[in-house]
């Protein structure tokens, strides 16, 4: 038995909000900008609860992030057959700098797919993850 929201949509379970992710190649992370919401697409790599994002160091997303909490979606959906899914977590980002770490994040896909050098890592700690799913049952 499936939980429903009060929309009748199924209520994923983290676990399952873990799997989409992983196989969504394009995300959303929602930060703030001068006091303002923004949202930019990403390309990004789930490293076991952690979402990791490459960009240059000197954007205005590495810049926005340090050590701010934020939030993070993917989603998918089948516009013919009006299913889809969409997840989203929240937590903090943190500019990767050890370099160890960095080497170990260098080896994870995707590569970035704008361009330019893509070399600062932020990953963001998901706290919290919720995902909805609505299929035709």
């Amino acid at each position: 038995m499936h939980t429903l929201d009060s929309s009748g949509l199924r209520v994923l379970t983290r676990e399952e909000c873990l799997r989409l992710l992983s196989r969504a190649p394009i995300g959303r992370i929602v930060f703030t900008d001068r006091a303002l919401p923004a949202v930019q697409p990403v390309t990004f790599r789930l490293d076991g609860d952690s979402v990791v994002i490459r960009t240059s160091p000197g954007s205005k997303l590495a810049a926005a992030t340090r050590h701010a909490v934020v939030a993070f979606e993917a989603d998918d959906f089948d516009v013919e057959r009006r299913t889809g899914w969409s997840v989203t977590a929240v937590g903090r980002a943190r500019a990767v700098r050890d370099p160890d770490e960095i080497a170990r994040l260098s080896e994870l896909p995707p590569a970035a797919w704008a361009p330019g050098e893509r070399n600062h890592y932020i990953v963001v700690d998901m706290e919290q993850v919720t995902g909805r799913e609505i299929t035709r049952e």
